[in-house]
């Protein structure tokens, strides 16, 4: 079940980067720290935010957007600069990549790697596009 997450704690995560992650991200995640969203057919489970505010917060987010990246970047045919942000359960992850412009941001659009073809398909343009469940 998600639930809301202070700020502080995506500002920590961004320094772990080194990245600012987009407004619209910053503000769902805020209100619901994780949780479902569907993109067509396929349905994709974000990954958190690490909250170490009690027990609870901590077990549930243990699994969080910055493990979930250095993780990702192990593996053969990830981007090395994109971040994890979610995962539809079957290796395929949703990502986010850096500006070209300003290479500490992450662009707006929303983007789906292909564990299979190690190919990227944008699915949204903004991840405000994105229905959240």
């Amino acid at each position: 079940m998600p639930f809301p997450v202070d700020v502080a704690f995506i500002t920590a995560a961004e320094r772990e980067l080194g990245l600012k992650f987009p407004a619209s991200f910053v503000t769902r995640m805020t209100r619901q720290n994780g949780g479902e969203l569907v993109c067509g057919a396929e349905s994709w489970d974000l990954f958190t935010f690490f909250d170490t505010s009690d027990r609870t917060r901590i077990s549930r987010t243990c699994n969080d957007i910055v493990r979930e990246t250095r993780a990702a970047r192990k593996r053969p045919g990830f981007p090395t600069d994109a971040v994890a942000i979610g995962t539809n359960g079957c290796g395929d992850l949703l990502i986010l990549l850096p500006q070209s412009a300003t290479p500490n941001a992450l662009r707006h659009d929303v983007l789906w790697w292909d564990h299979e073809t190690d190919q990227v398909t944008c699915l949204a343009d903004d991840f405000a596009d994105l229905e959240s469940r």
